[in-house]
């Protein structure tokens, strides 16, 4: 894995719904499962959002928090 890409995902902000102006790694875990279920948007926010579902399944959140507002 890239570490800008993942850097990128990390601080992405989600662009429209209930959560917009959320940085995608602060997105609830059922929100994401949500979208794991009915299927990513295309293109580069679905595979960041994607990305950001695994990472909170597996744990790994609280590790890439500090993150959130490093230099990409």
């Amino acid at each position: 894995m890239n570490e800008t890409l993942l850097l990128e995902a990390i601080q992405q902000t989600m662009p429209f719904g209930k959560y917009a102006g959320r940085k995608l790694l602060e997105l609830p875990e059922p929100y994401l499962v949500w979208f794991n279920q009915q299927g990513f948007p295309q293109g580069k926010l679905g595979a960041q959002l994607a990305l950001i579902h695994e990472i909170k399944v597996n744990g790994l959140e609280e590790m890439l928090k500090p993150l959130l507002n490093a230099k990409a």
